[in-house]
């Protein structure tokens, strides 16, 4: 007779009396072809319900591991015992020397704390009150309405744009989108991207088997003359900010750009505005999309680097002779960001909270930039070190003018709890002179106290 401490922990008797039988089965104990008790006999011997051993036997059935005969009862199926695969021991802690680095200077994510979580959790209250029926519903793949129209009165406010809702693509985060649209022109085209850019923009492309051709900059963008070389279908740009080179693409640049893509038909141009909101002299860049005459930009934005890394909302606005054909060649396409999500972020605009969160935000990264800025002065490194392009984002490069090469300088930030990267990382073509010599900075994580470790580290070096 089958004998069993029941019940086992965090499991009911039914459970627990499955485990042990099919633990039996899988060892051996139980060979196949052996009878089993009855449900009743098994029952009275373990002082449980007929009922909890019927169901643990109909579960051994279902799966597999019993079989029952009419009249005869319950009988163990032949089972192939095999053991499951052991997990690779962990390993061990490394036992003294430095802690993992604290800090990574060149992470361009919000400013930590500053997220509005009990205003959202407000919002989120009321949304779940009033729109209960709405979120019960499938989102359409273009993204809720509400969202899409706040995001096209922001636009316009706030970017000079006149958008229609109707064109506008909401995903989870601009990796996404960049996913979306290779599937929409297709992987056979020729996609341009900056030199130095933002590698992770590559990866996908190649992700999703297109071509992915690397455009230099001179200084004002990409470079015409490059551009006109390369046979290029669609090109991905970020003129209000370039990442991570920080220039920023003039006007005169901006129209050559556009009188590019309108020489051939099928040319488009992304324009990728991720920090417009973050210049910090002046008002922002206008988009490349509010000169576009001849519809051929594609504008993308992305909450992540506004509000927190984790806001995986993003969004596109598509010419509206590209908004049709997309529509019925990828409108099967669910919405990836879930309806809650999307009625809370439409309130926290609408109502003027993420504006003010913006501002608030500008006026941290700002102060954190000029306080470093200025410690910096004070150590005696400080007349080797040149600021660039300071003003136009969240980040900016510290040249070093040093004759120091970069791992004296990395290990250096790794003794004060620190990393870095310099702009050659960035590069796929050929570096040139001198890029080694810039060290990426994001504004918002210069806290007073990461400012002083990293003036330290970089005064060691002297």
């Amino acid at each position: 007779m089958l004998t069993y401490s029941l019940p086992l922990p965090g499991k009911n008797l039914s459970q627990s009396l499955y485990q042990c039988i099919r633990k039996d089965i899988l060892s051996g104990r139980l060979a196949a072809g052996e009878k089993l008790p009855s449900k009743r006999a098994l029952a009275e011997h373990l002082q449980i319900s007929k009922t909890t051993v019927e169901n643990a036997y109909y579960q051994l059935t279902a799966e597999g591991y019993l079989c029952s005969s009419a009249k005869r009862g319950y009988f163990v199926e032949r089972v192939e015992r095999r053991l499951p695969r052991s997990a690779p021991p962990p390993r061990p802690e490394p036992s003294g020397g430095s802690a993992l680095p604290l800090v990574d200077l060149s992470r361009g994510s919000a400013v930590p704390g500053l997220f509005p979580f009990s205003v959202w959790a407000k919002l989120g209250r009321r949304v779940l009150s009033e729109r209960r029926q709405e979120l019960l519903e499938p989102v359409p793949f273009q993204g809720t309405l509400a969202l899409r129209q706040t995001i096209a009165q922001y636009l316009g406010e706030e970017r000079g744009l006149s958008i229609s809702p109707d064109n506008l693509v909401i995903g989870a985060g601009s990796e996404y989108l960049y996913g979306l649209l290779v599937r929409f022109f297709g992987p056979e085209l020729r996609y341009g991207v900056e030199d130095p850019g933002f590698p992770k923009i590559r990866k996908i492309y190649r992700a999703n088997n297109a071509q992915c051709i690397p455009i230099p900059l001179d200084g004002k963008g990409v470079q015409m003359s490059a551009l006109e070389h390369e046979d290029i279908q669609v090109l991905h740009i970020t003129p209000s900010h370039s990442y991570p080179s920080g220039q920023v693409t003039p006007l005169q640049r901006r129209q050559e750009l556009l009188a590019w893509a309108e020489d051939r038909p099928g040319r488009y141009i992304i324009e990728d505005d991720y920090d417009c909101e973050f210049r910090f002299e002046g008002r922002p860049i206008p988009p490349l999309l509010s000169i576009d005459g001849g519809h051929r930009v594609i504008y993308l934005n992305t909450f992540s680097r506004s509000l927190a890394p984790s806001m995986r909302i993003s969004y596109m606005v598509l010419p509206p002779e590209l908004m049709a054909a997309f529509r019925e060649k990828l409108g099967f396409f669910s919405c990836p960001v879930g309806g809650l999500e999307q009625y809370i972020l439409a309130s926290l605009i609408q109502e003027g909270y993420f504006q003010r969160h913006i501002a608030r935000t500008r006026k941290i990264c700002r102060r954190q930039r000029d306080d470093f800025l200025s410690l910096l002065a004070q150590f005696p490194v400080g007349k080797a070190l040149l600021a660039e392009e300071k003003d136009a984002g969240l980040h900016f490069l510290l040249r070093i003018k040093l004759d120091r090469p970069q791992k004296a300088v990395l290990d250096a930030l790794a003794d004060h709890g620190l990393t870095g990267v310099f702009l050659s990382q960035f590069y796929m073509g050929p570096v040139p002179p001198g890029e080694d010599k810039r060290l990426l900075v994001s504004c918002a994580v210069l806290t007073p106290e990461v400012a002083k470790e990293a003036a330290e580290a970089l005064n060691s070096l002297i």
